[in-house]
Formats: C-alpha cells, structure tokens, sequence
C-alpha cells in the first residue's frame, strides 16, 4: 500500500498539469451535465414495515386520487378575552378574512369553520383550513403573504389570528450563515495551524473541488436513481468535512519531510506513501458507517448514506492525487515563513542539512508525557466524566417535534398553543384509523362497531364520523387523544388501541383497522430507528474493528477505538438529552420549548461522528505505529504520534466543531439540536477520548498493544500503513534539497 501510494504521488507531482486537467476536466463535464439534467423531486418519506406506512398506502390504494399531496394552511381565530368567534362581529371579521383566504391563485378551497363545524365548545376558537393545488415545496411567498394579509385584516378587528400548517413552512433549512461562519473559521484554524496563507488555503480549496464534483454527480444522477432533493444534504456536510481533514494530514506531512531535508517530489511521495496510506483506511471506516445506514431500512436514508459516502470517496482520491499535484506547482509556498528563512540560510550554509531536529519537543509532546506519567488519573477521570454524560441518554425520548418545537416567536408555534387551548392537546395530533371492511358482509356495521370501541378507549375524547370510499369496502376515521401528540401517554394510548385490536376485530365480522396519522406515525419511525440502532452499531463497528485489525495488526487498539467511540457518542446523545428533552441549560441555546430528540438524532449521531472519531483515530494512532515498527519504545512511540499528529487531530477538530456548532445559532429546533449533538460528540471524542484516553491507555498496556496472535497475524493482509518499506528502498536517506531559489522543473 505505502508503495503503491508513493509511487501515485510522485507521478501526481510529475504530471501535475495533466492531473489537474483532468480533475477539472471531470468538474466540467458534470457540471454541464447537472445543468442539462431534470430537477431532483422531493422524495415522500416512507418506512417500509411499520403500521403507519401500511395504512397510509392502503389510502392511497382504496381513496384514489385523494392522497393529500397538496399543502394546507390552518388559519386559528382567537376571540378576545370574555367574547366569542360566533358573536355577530367577530363572526364578520372572520368570514371576510376566509373569503379573502380563497382568492389566492394556488389556492383549491377554503373550508368555512362555521360551516364545518371547526369551533370550539366554548366559541372562543375557531380555524378555517385552506387547501393547496400544489406541494408545500411550491408555495410561492406571494401565496404565503396573502394569508398572511388575511390574517391581518382579522386583526384589525380585534381578534388573535395565527396562521400554521405545511404550507406556512419555507422550508428554511440553514440560511447559509452557518455554512460561512464554519468554512471562515476552518480557514483561520488551518492558518494559524499551517503559518501559511498557501497552505491554509490548499485543503479548503480541494475539499470545495470535491464537494462540487459529488453535488454534480448527485445532480446528474437524481433522475435515473430516483434521489431527492435531501440526498445531497449529509454529502455536502461530510465531503466539506473529510475534504479538508485529508488533504490537512497531507500536507502537514509533506512539510514534516521537507523539514528533513528531503526534496520536494521526495516529499511529496512520502506524504502521499504514509499519510496517504491513513487517508485510504480512514476514507475506508467513514464509508463503511455511512453504508451502514441501510440497515436502518429507511430509503431516503440510505440514499442519503450511500451518497455521502461516494463523497468521501472522491475527497480520497483527491486528496491522493490533487494534493500532491498542486504541491507540484508551489512547493515551497505551503512552508511557514520561518522554515522558508531557515532552508535559505541552511543552503547558504551547509546545503540539505535538516531544517528542524525529528525529536523537536512540542506542546503535543509535553501533553503526552504528562498523560504517560499519570496514566491511571487521566483514565478513570475521563471515563468517569464520560460515563456521567452518558446516564441521561437512558431517559432518552424519541419523536418527530413538529410546531410545538418552534419558536413562540413563529406564527405557526402560536396557532399549535391556541388550537391546543380552544380545542385540547390532542387536536394537533389526532389518530387516523383506516378500516378495511372487504370481503364483509356488513361493511357500514363493521365499521361503526371499531369506531365505536375504539371512541369508549380511556384516553379519546372524540372520534369522527367514518367515511368510506366509493367501493364502500374502506373506510377512514379520526381518533382525537386527550394528551399531546409528544406526550408519552399518547404513546401508550396508540400501544392499548393496538393491542386490543384482536378483540375489536373479532366483534367486526372480519373487519381489520390499522392506526395512522403523523402522531402514530412518528411513533413507529421512532420504535423502527431505536430497534435498528444497535443492529447498525454493530455491523458498523463490528466492520471497522476488523479494518483497523487489518491497519494497526493489533488485537486491542481495534477494540479500544471502538469502545472509546461509545462512550463519546452515548456522553454526546446524554448532552443533547440534558438540553433538548430535559432543558437543563436550554436558555443558552436558545432552546425554547424542550421535547423528545429527533428520531433520527441517533442515527445521524452514529454514523457521522464515528467516521470522524475513526479518522482522528487512524492519523493519530498511525504515527504511533509507525514510530513502534521503525524501532522506538511503547512509550517513546505514543510521544512520537503525539509529536507529529496531535496538532493536526487537534485543528481538524476544531474546524469540525467550528463547523457544527455554527448551526446552534439557527432558529430551526431541528438543526439546533443536531449543530449541539455532532459539536459536542466532536468535542468529547477528539480531546477527550483521542487526546486523554489513547495515550492513557496505550501507557498501560505497553509492548502489549501491538500485541497480535501469530495465527491471526499470517491470516491477516500485510497493507503497511506505516511505511516500512519505504525505508528499506535504495536512496530512503534525505538527499540534498535544490536552493530555495531554484525552479523545481515541470516534467508535464
């Protein structure tokens, strides 16, 4: 492998002008074909298996052509304190606000509250629903403004009007802010990490190269594979993320062996032969969690893993192929100013010597001495403080928050609270039952006796009349709860409707119901999402322990990576439950309204911190096995990894947290959360685990680290990450660096 890597690397420096042709070449080429390709449409979310899912595709079996694909607004009128909606002014204000509602262009039919009955029982609320010819996605803001204008002119007559719905959503993810703040903040890290403007520059502007040839590719390809708009989201976020960790190792190392007196193509093969080699693996193990995500069993999931993981892909080949080909072109500018001087005066001097000493002490290398002399310490304080921010995350709560979530400062999170006030906690929320009565011989006494049953059930307050479909074999009703639809009790509540559906069914003459609706349905994902969680841990970090078998040739580093990768991620899930579900400390966030975590919370937690935490693992622990291999002591080796990884671990992270805690700023409780939870897992692993535990354990164990079984050492590929060949071929000795004024000539 290090071969093979060196060999790549040189050839990239030599033919740098074709090699940067033709990844331009590739650039264009898929550009030219995203322009020409058909928009992306934006994917129904589905899970295949659960309940919610069956029910709602046999609607659209049995009630053709009524499938709800057109968006809705619910338009909420509040009548002062004291007075009534049906008093005869009130009543004006609001019917002439609802003829207003429907002259929208958009707009298919707005349903009167006074005639459908949408009125509270003590007349203090009522809301009008408005009804769109198209998605949510497509209403314009000039549809979005004249309710708006409606609801204003209610207004002006004296009632609280607010207006909620799917199509009152813009659809607003991050506004870019973040995105901004994150990659200006990558740039001063990388600055002030690197002491170069060119070197601080090349991994942003590699990893933006990268981003953009997989968002093209997912553009070009949207059509044919059936990918949504959302697919690229998670690609985009870890092809910037990888793009800049990888070429960052690169580089860094590239400066590491000029400092040693080698040439520039020299180094430049060396750093693509070791550096590269833990780029490949670690590219390997970020793959292998975001493929894993298809054990979830949610499709637009696995789109979303597979093309985050082709992202990651290309940042590897980039990083292996570009980041030594615009070596090529500046060598020398990607050196700080201060080694630049010092090769000047050394080849005025004593020409080739190296510029730097390898055993050079370092703030890297005094931390990990500290942690060698206080081993024990270090280890029970970290996995103690760990552990404590693990123990919420066994309280954890899964949902899908949906306007009780926002901000009371959005009109749609003020029409939630006041259809909850005027109508009761579980309208927001009510529970779809669809009965199939083919086949029976009384369909219309089927059905009423289900929804009679199902409305004696403790814990509805009402159900609606059924409503069957033109066949007259299906019919649909509502299920009103009396808790909300986040509320654990309405949980339960859908869990005892279930469970009583044999003896229901057996008094329905054969007659079957399924529940559904979006509050039995966030219950289903989030029951699906739990139980496929440790499934996918342990394929994931089942896969990657082998691969770092493989890498470190070692039978407990693997199994230490692993484990301190847990306990990150459980410390990390146990903050977010703290925030965001308990509302310890929701204030400073932002936080206003506390709930149960997004159901994909976990998943997405998972699969995107464990590839990071495995490439601080790879790059740090690398070294480590390179300076044990080349003959240094357990204990020297973890000093030497230190030395030479620690600083670039350390600035890979912050951009990662720099990057992630920049959406904590969004309005979003969605994006908040999941800008707090990447953030923090980043935090936890990178200085906690990588920084304290590594090295505290490695101390510990000693030679024993490296320790392997014969047997399972002549099973395993030889791969050598650490490049020890390198060193046994002729001419491995530093040569004679060329004066810093001479032309690196171009063989292109």
């Amino acid at each position: 492998m290090a071969t093979f890597l060196y060999r790549l690397g040189r050839l990239a420096f030599r033919r740098r002008g074709y090699v940067v042709l033709a990844w331009l070449a590739v650039l264009t080429a898929v550009g030219l074909g995203a322009l020409r390709a058909p928009g992306a449409a934006d994917e129904e979310f589905s899970m295949p298996g659960i309940e919610s899912q069956k029910a709602f595709d046999l609607m659209g079996e049995r009630f053709p052509g009524t499938a709800a694909d057109g968006a809705t607004a619910r338009v909420v009128f509040v009548a002062p304190d004291g007075q009534k909606v049906t008093a005869t002014e009130n009543r004006e204000a609001v019917e002439e606000a609802v003829d207003a509602l429907g002259d929208g262009t958009q707009v298919a039919g707005v349903a009167d509250p006074f005639a459908s009955k949408a009125v509270s029982k003590d007349a203090s609320t009522a809301y009008a629903t408005v009804t769109y010819k198209v998605k949510s996605s497509e209403i314009t803001d000039a549809s979005r403004t004249a309710v708006e204008k409606a609801a204003d002119q209610a207004r002006e007559a004296g009632l609280t009007v607010e207006a909620g719905g799917d199509a009152m959503d813009g659809g607003a993810g991050p506004g870019g802010v973040a995105e901004i703040i994150g990659i200006a903040m990558a740039a001063v890290v990388l600055l002030i990490t690197f002491g170069s403007l060119a070197a601080a520059g090349l991994p942003l502007l590699t990893a933006v190269l990268g981003v953009g040839i997989t968002m093209f590719t997912i553009t070009v390809l949207a059509d044919a594979l059936g990918l949504s708009t959302n697919t690229g989201t998670l690609a985009m976020m870890l092809g910037l993320a990888v793009g800049i960790d990888y070429a960052l190792f690169v580089v860094s190392r590239y400066r590491e062996e000029r400092a040693k007196g080698h040439t520039p193509e020299e180094a430049t093969g060396l750093a693509v032969g070791t550096a590269g080699s833990a780029v490949v693996f670690a590219g390997l193990t970020v793959v292998i969690a975001l493929a894993g995500l298809a054990v979830v069993g949610i499709p637009m999931l696995t789109k979303m893993g597979l093309a985050a993981a082709g992202a990651v892909v290309v940042a590897v080949v980039i990083a292996l192929t570009v980041v030594p080909a615009v070596l090529g072109f500046w060598p020398r500018a990607v050196l700080p100013r201060a080694a630049r001087k010092r090769q000047e005066k050394v080849a005025a001097t004593q020409k080739g010597a190296a510029s730097r000493p390898d055993d050079e002490s370092n703030l890297g290398t005094r931390w990990a001495r500290f942690v060698l002399r206080r081993p024990v310490p270090v280890l029970i304080l970290g996995v103690l403080g760990l552990g404590a921010l693990a123990i919420p995350m066994t309280s954890l709560q899964l949902g899908m928050p949906g306007d009780e979530a926002k901000s009371t400062s959005t009109t749609e999170r003020r029409a939630y609270d006041a259809l909850a006030d005027g109508f009761g906690p579980g309208f927001n929320g009510p529970l779809t039952i669809v009965v199939d009565a083919k086949g029976v011989a009384d369909p219309e006494t089927a059905v009423a006796g289900i929804d009679e049953r199902i409305g004696a059930t403790k814990g509805i307050v009402s159900v609606t009349k059924p409503r069957f479909n033109e066949a007259g074999d299906t019919a649909v009703f509502t299920a009103t709860p009396s808790t909300s639809p986040t509320d654990e009790r309405t949980k339960t509540l859908v869990t005892t409707i279930r469970d009583a559906r044999p003896a229901t069914e057996a008094a329905a003459d054969g007659a079957t119901f399924e529940v559904t609706g979006t509050t039995a349905l966030n219950i289903d994902i989030s029951a699906k999402v739990q139980a496929a969680l440790v499934p996918y841990l342990i394929t994931v970090v089942g896969l990657a322990v082998v691969l770092l078998l493989v890498v470190f040739r070692s039978l407990l580093v693997p199994l230490k990576a692993a484990l301190g990768f847990l306990l990150s991620v459980l410390a990390a899930l146990g903050a977010v439950v703290v925030v965001f579900q308990q509302g310890h400390g929701a204030g400073l966030f932002g936080v206003e309204q506390t709930g149960p975590i997004m159901s994909l919370m976990p998943i997405f937690l998972v699969g995107i911190v464990f590839g990071l935490a495995m490439d601080y693992e790879v790059f740090l622990v690398s070294r480590m096995r390179e300076a044990y291999v080349h003959g240094e002591s357990a204990e020297r080796a973890v000093v030497s990894g230190f030395r030479h990884s620690a600083r670039v671990v350390v600035a890979a992270a912050l951009i990662m947290i720099a990057v992630f805690a920049g959406f904590i700023g969004e309005h979003d409780s969605m994006i908040k959360m999941i800008g707090f939870g990447l953030a923090t897992a980043v935090l936890l692993d990178a200085f906690v685990v990588r920084m304290a535990l590594v090295p505290a354990v490695l101390a510990l164990l000693g030679d024993k680290a490296w320790w392997l079984p014969r047997r399972l050492d002549r099973l395993l590929p030889r791969v050598d990450v650490e490049g020890e060949a390198l060193t046994r071929r002729p001419g491995a000795t530093p040569v004679p660096d060329p004066s810093p004024d001479e032309p690196v000539e171009a063989r292109v």
